[in-house]
């Protein structure tokens, strides 16, 4: 199957908007987005080596799968709360936003830890 070129135009012209849109996102966002992107990638590492080695301490396997998860989640949660052209969250200070982020993280990590046993 041979893609037509207008496909691929398009394509190239999407990722190249897509670059030069991201080019411009500031350093702190561009910084949690690579701490989502890691703690994603280990949630998925984590159920490969289930699905190839087994999951005989189901509990701890899902207590890495959700603490990974979880993370990943407040941390998209403190990248929208400290997003500067995001105006929901004009009057929150980055540093209330990074501490609700350490608390709720200190929370989510003794809840996994109470699961584990």
């Amino acid at each position: 199957m041979v893609k037509s070129p207008a496909t691929k135009d398009d394509a190239h012209a999407l990722f190249h908007s897509l670059r030069s849109a991201y080019s411009a996102t500031p350093t702190n966002l561009k910084i949690i987005d690579l701490y989502v992107v890691f703690a994603v990638s280990t949630a998925l590492i984590q159920v490969v080596y289930m699905a190839i080695v087994g999951s005989f301490p189901f509990n701890s396997f899902l207590s890495g799968v959700l603490s990974c998860v979880g993370t990943a989640v407040l941390a998209v949660c403190l990248r929208i709360q400290v997003n500067k052209e995001n105006k929901e969250f004009k009057d929150l200070p980055p540093e209330r936003a990074f501490a609700d982020f350490v608390l709720c993280n200190l929370v989510l990590h003794l809840v996994i830890m109470n699961f584990l046993g």
